[in-house]
Formats: structure tokens, C-alpha cells, sequence
């Protein structure tokens, strides 16, 4: 479970600590990870490197169990990075750590063998759950951090009808019945850009108010009455931050 004690081992590897191959050109953010990693114990990461072609030369010789890698661009070379990953006789689960919310970058690499797809600003429990369930449950469904999947599932590849995180972020939140200058407060936004990414959730959505946005989102399930009253019992944490 995401909130588990950083010191438990009971969920890690039976055979040894998780190896992890880190992939990210921003060394701050890569030793940051490496930290993180560390502190929960159970897991090893054997290499840090700052791109997606080192991490394909690597994990073909250390065969580490997860790659951690960011997307970079262009976006068919990420494609092109995990199909060669899979195409290993012992392919390592593909963990994405981005600052790409786009559902078409998560369909397009989910598709081509990614286990878990997370925003930069996703927690670091998210991120060791998302490693250790590439592991330890190999049969669970791809983890998709930031978006509802009932959202992915309808997006296809050019569509524009998808939200971005932070438009359904602000849509939560208009949907719990905040003002737009209390959204603002909320998500550190001026209260004009907030008034923009509503507009933009009208128009993507085919509605006229906040108020019709609300039942369309709960009608497709993109939001759930459970988010909507979680702040009345101070779980307000979902969505995560987003950039």
C-alpha cells in the first residue's frame, strides 16, 4: 500500500533487493530519485545515466529488474527505447517518470510495454509503489499517475476532448463548489489562468457552466462522489500537485 512504513521489507524482492537502472538528464533529479529509492529499502539502484540510449546499453548488460526513465523528446525515440527493452530475452519493467501529461504520451507508451506512467510531481510513495508492483505483481494493470483511466481509455491518438491533469484538477475542485479566486489559492494559479483552464474544460467537454461540467465528469466517471466529499474528511489529496 502506498502509505507503508519506509522500513518494511515484506513486499520487496524474495530473491534480493529490487535492481533499478535510473535514466534521467537532470543529475539533481536523478540522485534525488536514487535517494528515495534508498530510504525504502528493498530496492538497489546499480546505475544512474542521463539518457534513454545509455539506459538501453546498460540495461542490456546488467539486466536490472526496473528502468526508471524519463520521456525525451522526440517522442517516437521513447517509443523506439521500450520496444528494444522488450525485445530483451529478460526485459526489465519500463517505470515513466515525466513532466508530460499528455494522455496520448500515455497510451503510446503504455502500448509499447511502459508499466507505470508518473508525473515528476507525483509522491515519492506513489513512485515506489508503482516499482514494486512492476515486480512483485507483474499481472496488475499498468499504473497511470495524474489521470483517471476511465479518461485514458477514451483518448485517441490527435483527439482533443482529453483534459490535461490540471484541467481536471480544477474541474475537482469547481466540482466541490470553490470560487475561482479559493481555486486559485488552492493550486498557486492567478485567478485568470483558472478562468482559462475552465474555459478550456467547457469547451473540450461540449458544456456551458461548472455546474454541467460537474455532472458530465461524475457521468463519465472522470471524478467520483468519494473525490468530491474527501475534503469534508480532510483527504483532500487527490488530485496530486500537479506542474
Amino acid at each position: 500500500m502506498l502509505g507503508e512504513d519506509r522500513n518494511t521489507t515484506a513486499t520487496t524482492n524474495a530473491n534480493g533487493p529490487i535492481r533499478v537502472l535510473l535514466a534521467d538528464d537532470h543529475t539533481m533529479f536523478r540522485e534525488g530519485l536514487a535517494g528515495i529509492l534508498a530510504s525504502y529499502g528493498g530496492m538497489e539502484v546499480i546505475a544512474e545515466v542521463p539518457n534513454d540510449g545509455e539506459a538501453l546499453r546498460l540495461a542490456g548488460e546488467l539486466s536490472p529488474d526496473v528502468v526508471i526513465m524519463q520521456v525525451q523528446m522526440p517522442f517516437e525515440r521513447a517509443k523506439e527505447t521500450l520496444r528494444a527493452m522488450r525485445s530483451f530475452s529478460d526485459p526489465p519493467k519500463v517505470v515513466i517518470v515525466t513532466m508530460f501529461e499528455s494522455p496520448q504520451y500515455v497510451r503510446g507508451l503504455t502500448g509499447v510495454g511502459a508499466s507505470a506512467y508518473l508525473l515528476k510531481t507525483s509522491s515519492s510513495e506513489h513512485l515506489v509503489a508503482a516499482v514494486r508492483a512492476a515486480v512483485l505483481d507483474p499481472a496488475s494493470e499498468n499504473a497511470v499517475v495524474g489521470m483517471p483511466r476511465s479518461m485514458l481509455e477514451g483518448a485517441e491518438e490527435g483527439i482533443d476532448s482529453v483534459l490535461s491533469v490540471r484541467e481536471l484538477e480544477i474541474l475537482l475542485l469547481a466540482a466541490r463548489g470553490l470560487s475561482n479566486h479559493q481555486i486559485s489559492s488552492s493550486v498557486y494559479l492567478a485567478e485568470g489562468t483558472v478562468k482559462r483552464h475552465l474555459a478550456n474544460v467547457y469547451q473540450k467537454m461540449g458544456v456551458g457552466s461548472r455546474g454541467e461540467a460537474s455532472r458530465e465528469a461524475l457521468l463519465r466517471e472522470w471524478i467520483t462522489i468519494e473525490d468530491l466529499t474527501a475534503e469534508e474528511h480532510g483527504q483532500a489529496d487527490w488530485p496530486s500537485e500537479q506542474g
